[in-house]
């Protein structure tokens, strides 16, 4: 029976990305040796990190002026390095769920915190609108996509301050204007490699203002000098990232890869709506997450939630069950997913629905 992998993350990656990894860690650019056992400074990986953060550029438009680092330690050590790095006296957050929350959290160890506005009160089931961003602040915070509630903002914003965005759930899935950004940021584990790595997109001209000091290994300034070679980068996930670029790139780019989510998105959606037995936690379709679609039991058929689950995961939907925070189920729909899977989804949703 094929397996539909709807896991949040670490989640699907792409077959190409798949056979790619294993074929390099038997052996590596021909040299005889697997990928987790040579020199990260050997000229071979070296051409690695410089494909990788080359074809990032290329598929996002990055403009001149922009670094792109991988980094280990996840998005959750961004959290903290960002204010470390950017915020001198002040910084403004839009709050729009857990990972916000965390990085809040963070950045309150380095300065003043403006929480411009916050969805919490409705448990993160929306994202807020008509907030002000304080022209005074160094930077303002979001989350582009919250993978546990299923909200998104989908809009390169304009802003006052130079904006930062943890893209973790998002990245490559649809195009951005890089340049109304002065970084971006996100572990890879969502939608571009294993977990281990994390990318981060900074504007050469936000660094270099804060009068603290930094330690070297936390200092941006040290991983761009170094073309993230500092110190030993997480090989295996660089080299996946890239497999994944290759993919992305062969199959139309990041253009190819909305329409596609769109798609995939668009029919989940449908018959969460359609279908008696279920209602999506979103409301405002606005707001709703092109990569995290999540929806719960209507009222009446509540007791049908561990049996529904049970039902799809015989059948081969594999990790659909909602995050503690919301309940219910979650689809991620990820760039590597194929519509097939959603619609053996969709499928699987009817016929139950066939028995209730």
């Amino acid at each position: 029976m094929k397996k539909h992998n709807f896991y949040a993350g670490p989640a699907i990656l792409p077959e190409y990305t798949v056979d790619q990894v294993i074929q390099a860690c038997r052996d590596f650019d021909g040299m005889g040796l697997g990928i987790m056992e040579i020199s990260h400074r050997s000229k071979e990986f070296t051409a690695v990190m410089e494909q990788a953060q080359q074809l990032f550029k290329d598929l996002l438009g990055i403009p001149e002026g922009y670094h792109v680092l991988f980094l280990g330690g996840g998005a959750s050590t961004q959290f903290t390095v960002i204010p470390m790095n950017l915020m001198q006296k002040k910084s403004a957050y839009l709050n729009t769920g857990a990972w916000a929350t965390k990085a809040i959290k963070e950045a309150k160890l380095y300065g003043e915190v403006d929480v411009v506005a916050s969805s919490e009160d409705s448990n993160f089931n929306y994202i807020p609108k008509d907030y002000v961003i304080p022209a005074d602040a160094d930077y303002f915070h979001i989350t582009t996509n919250n993978t546990i509630y299923g909200t998104e903002i989908k809009e390169d914003m304009d802003s006052p301050v130079p904006v930062v965005a943890d893209m973790s759930s998002d990245i490559l899935s649809r195009p951005v204007d890089v340049s109304k950004y002065a970084l971006i940021y996100g572990g890879a584990q969502k939608n571009l490699a294993p977990a281990g790595v994390a990318f981060v997109i900074v504007r050469e001209d936000v660094l270099g203002k804060v009068d603290r000091k930094i330690p070297t290994i936390f200092n941006y300034r040290t991983h761009i000098d170094k073309g993230s070679m500092f110190n030993t980068p997480p090989v295996l996930p660089v080299f996946a990232a890239l497999q994944t670029l290759i993919w992305i790139r062969d199959n139309g780019g990041v253009e190819a890869m909305q329409k596609r989510n769109r798609e995939k998105s668009s029919m989940l959606y449908e018959e969460i709506e359609r279908n008696k037995l279920f209602k999506p936690t979103v409301t405002v379709e606005e707001d709703r997450s092109v990569m995290n679609v999540c929806w719960v039991m209507n009222e009446e058929y509540a007791d049908h939630e561990k049996p529904f689950l049970e039902f799809a995961t015989e059948r081969g939907m594999i990790g659909i069950k909602g995050h503690r925070s919301v309940g219910g189920f979650r689809a991620s729909l990820y760039n590597a997913l194929a519509p097939e899977s959603v619609k053996a989804l969709i499928a699987v949703m009817q016929e139950y629905e066939k028995n209730v």
